[in-house]
């Protein structure tokens, strides 16, 4: 069943999918706070925060739309590029940190069929350290007009959850949305053998817009 934000928008703001277990009771606390400050001097107290840890919520699952831009690889992530390392079998990966102020929405970084989505439990270290490679995620591969492409959502030391979208079979065009990770985190993309990167560590991107590779 679809989440139930999905397609609702605040003051014409997108809510991503996967927010509700989140955003619907610290919407709710809010709501309440606000309708009893005016008879409570106890609740006026507690509608300040409410109301700006809900502020904070629906600031953090904002999905905003995107014009995708043309290339063979574009950006899964908004965050900083935080870094490039050559793999033993050939292929490059490129990891982007994403803070608690990204958009956690990601997108396909190409178009093809989402041939496989594996869940792996692990641990929840800060997405910055290096231990995280070991955390929980979600190893996401598609076939595509470059081959096998390989996608990881890692979890973060306050990002316990990761949200796919879409099942394995989906064809998926690039810059689909294709998941959720809840709070701060990190997007693996691993380019296939003799694609140049176009990006730099501590570069920032932005989903379905930053290009990746170099023609």
């Amino acid at each position: 069943m679809p989440d139930s934000t999905s397609t609702a928008s605040r003051g014409g703001v997108r809510i991503a999918r996967g927010a509700s277990p989140w955003l619907l009771p610290t919407v709710a606390t809010a709501a309440l706070s606000l309708a009893r400050a005016r008879k409570s001097g106890r609740w006026a107290a507690a509608a300040v925060p409410t109301t700006a840890l809900a502020a904070g919520m629906l600031w953090f699952f904002r999905d905003p739309e995107r014009e995708i831009t043309e290339g063979r690889v574009i950006s899964p992530a908004d965050g900083v590029v935080q870094s490039i390392m050559p793999w033993k079998d050939g292929r490059t990966r490129v990891a982007i940190f994403m803070s608690p102020l990204n958009v956690h929405v990601n997108r396909a970084p190409l178009a093809g069929t989402v041939t496989s989505v594996e869940h792996i439990p692990g641990g929840f270290v800060p997405a910055f350290n290096k231990e995280s490679e070991n955390n929980e995620r979600v190893v996401w591969h598609f076939d595509t007009e470059l081959g096998d492409i390989e996608m990881v959502q890692i979890a973060g030391a306050v990002a316990r959850r990761i949200v796919p979208y879409l099942p394995e079979g989906t064809k998926v065009e690039q810059g689909e949305r294709i998941g959720l990770i809840r709070f701060g985190s990190r997007v693996d993309i691993y380019l296939p053998e003799g694609i140049d990167v176009a990006v730099e560590v501590g570069q920032a991107t932005t989903a379905g817009v930053t290009r990746i590779d170099r023609s």
